[in-house]
């Protein structure tokens, strides 16, 4: 697999899951999401289906949920308006038309009086065919606001992401992170499921076709009593023996097919950070069940969360410095060397990424998820939300200081991998 598309289809599904998890939770609470984004910047690809606008953009830093109520987006329509409305057949209104009415010949011309289409749902002016007659439209759920002939749906207060219990806001915003390690583990579940896992019983394990123990007829599956007389208990034995001994030959005595046999081995010697170790070619024994597949897992999503927060620690503490992060083009050119070692390595390191990313999207950051659930907390202890305006401006700044600090990222990794 090349490297730019194991990068994408890695980024890809980092990002799609865990924007998936936000558009889930988001629906379930019946949000309007507006539109569901991979990347960042100009749009590479669209879609609309039903409600949502799928897109994919051109920048590969990350990806968004759109929910209506987060931003101002909705054009208010003031007294002295004269919009085109065009009713469904329940003679409600279905699209409210801002301008370029010329194009829709069998709209209502309506010069407004009064409009709300987020609360009570309605609009009131006068029509062209009937000036002297104030008149009441009814505007559906689901009507559309059209402006220079682009469509954009109405939300109505109870589709606001705002209106939502804090709950069902809370959820939703987790829900991104939670769908990284969801993910991580389903991953390591499979690499077990395929590749078995470990276990330290004293039997041999696939044999390397140009190992020591293939030369001395050593066969996967045989059992290991005992090498040069020392009984053998477990897998973790026979690794000890093995590396002390190098260039030595040993006596094995394994049972095959129910009966005992001796072979002699010479492990070969291999120098491991200027200690000399002996190999003679053979792999841990595994075993493929579904149970250790779960169980190994939980250890391995366990293991590498503890290991990013250990990292992070000392990232604060000074011990780490910046130059230490990678951005976009530190991943892209790590992925290139883990692809070079298979697609199990490949899979391995997508499942930590998508723990660092869900780890990193927790952080109590402003204008990332731990930075809204941060606020949502503050809203739970005063009983009432921050001023929304206060929030956003917060947000609005950490994000300008994320994109400062990708920049510096970025830049130090052109220079660490290219301009060295």
């Amino acid at each position: 697999m090349s490297t730019v598309l194991a990068f994408i289809v890695i980024f890809g599904a980092l990002v799609f899951f865990h924007e998936l998890g936000h558009f889930v939770f988001a629906k379930r609470a019946g949000i309007l999401c507006r539109e569901f984004a991979i990347g960042m910047g100009p749009k590479v690809f669209s879609h609309k289906k039903g409600e949502t606008t799928y897109t994919i953009r051109l920048l590969p830093i990350g990806g968004y949920v759109r929910m209506a109520g987060e931003d101002p987006e909705m054009v208010e329509i003031k007294a002295g308006y004269r919009i085109g409305l065009l009713l469904n057949k329940e003679e409600k209104v279905s699209k409210i038309i801002l301008n370029n009415k010329e194009k829709f010949p069998n709209c209502r011309i309506v010069e407004v009086e009064y409009a709300d289409i987020e609360k009570n749902l309605i609009i009131k002016g006068y029509p062209e065919d009937d000036e002297d007659q104030l008149t009441t439209f009814y505007v559906d759920s689901q009507a559309v606001i059209v402006e220079n002939g682009v469509e954009s749906q109405i939300a109505p207060i109870d589709r606001q992401f705002a209106s939502k219990s804090l709950g069902h806001r809370f959820i939703t915003i987790f829900a991104g992170p939670m769908n990284n390690f969801i993910l991580a583990f389903v991953v390591f579940i499979v690499i077990a499921l395929l590749q078995g896992v470990p276990t330290n019983e004293p039997k041999l394990g696939e044999i390397t076709p140009d190992g020591a123990a293939k030369a001395a007829g050593l066969q996967q599956g045989d059992i290991v009593q005992s090498i040069d007389g020392s009984e053998i208990s477990s897998w973790n034995d026979v690794v000890e023996i093995i590396r002390e001994n190098p260039n030595k030959q040993l006596d094995f005595t394994i049972i095959r097919n129910g009966k005992e046999q001796e072979i002699q081995v010479t492990p070969a010697e291999k120098v491991v950070e200027d200690q000399k170790m002996g190999m003679i070619g053979v792999y841990s024994p595994v075993e493929k069940s579904p149970v250790q597949a779960v169980t190994a897992a939980g250890k391995e999503t366990y293991f590498w969360t503890t290991q990013i927060f250990v990292s992070l620690g000392k990232l604060i503490t000074g011990q780490f410095s910046i130059d230490a992060l990678s951005g976009p083009v530190g991943i892209y050119v790590s992925t290139d060397e883990v692809a070079k070692s298979g697609i199990f390595y490949l899979m391995k390191w997508a499942g930590i990424l998508s723990i660092n990313l869900g780890i990193m999207n927790l952080l109590p950051i402003p204008a990332l998820d731990g930075g809204r659930l941060m606020f949502f907390a503050i809203e739970a202890v005063r009983g009432k939300p921050i001023d929304r305006q206060k929030e956003g401006m917060v947000h609005f700044i950490g994000f300008a200081l994320l994109m400062l600090l990708m920049l510096v990222v970025t830049w130090n990794d052109i220079q660490r991998f290219f301009l060295k």
